[in-house]
């Protein structure tokens, strides 16, 4: 296959396989690639704004397919199912199912018990499906649509802002991103839940 991919700070590489799954052969850049990407997201999150999801179904394995297949469906055949190679991040493969229901038994505890303010609990749900990294790719723009479903259909809150701008493209919004996500890894989530509002 002919794509070339330059990538940024915090991106997960592609394995030459994960690339096989590309479904637009005329995407021979990066550039094309994020082009006909946005695309497909757009119309993903214009699917979740126009549709009330419950908390059962936003906080299932279910959920979290259908979301990133939604998201990227139309330029990747392995939208939406578990990433089958080790990356520079995330769980073991094989260890992905299990983090993702210990994730989804979390937030549901955080949410009936109220353990954190409402914007804390999106993030922090956020932050940990990027730890576990489900996918080959696009798990930073998953889960912060993620934290956006939550905020919106869970607590009936308006989406979260993420600096207001692209962070896909380098840069010192996607440098201030990268560093609250540094201190998220600390435990420390408040630079990030401020972000997320910027």
């Amino acid at each position: 296959m002919g794509i070339t991919i330059d990538y940024i700070a915090g991106q997960t590489p592609l394995d030459d396989d994960e690339k096989e799954g590309l479904l637009i052969d005329t995407i021979t850049t990066r550039e094309e690639l994020d082009e006909f990407e946005q695309q497909n997201i757009e119309e993903a999150v214009e699917w979740t704004m126009q549709r009330q999801f419950k908390t059962d179904y936003i906080l299932s394995e279910e959920f979290v397919f259908e979301l990133h297949k939604k998201m990227f469906g139309d330029v990747w055949a392995w939208a939406g199912t578990f990433r089958k190679t080790l990356k520079n991040l995330g769980v073991a493969p094989e260890n992905i199912g299990i983090e993702l229901r210990k994730l989804i038994d979390d937030g549901n505890y955080w949410i009936t018990h109220k353990t954190y303010s409402n914007d804390e609990i999106a993030i922090r749900f956020k932050h940990r499906i990027v730890q576990i990294h489900c996918f080959a790719n696009g798990n930073g723009r998953h889960s912060r649509l993620m934290a956006d479903v939550i905020a919106k259909n869970i607590f009936n809150r308006p989406v979260f802002t993420w600096g207001k701008d692209n962070l896909i493209h380098e840069g010192n919004l996607r440098s201030d991103y990268l560093k609250a996500l540094k201190k998220a890894d600390g435990a420390d989530m408040k630079p990030l839940i401020k972000f997320s509002r910027g």
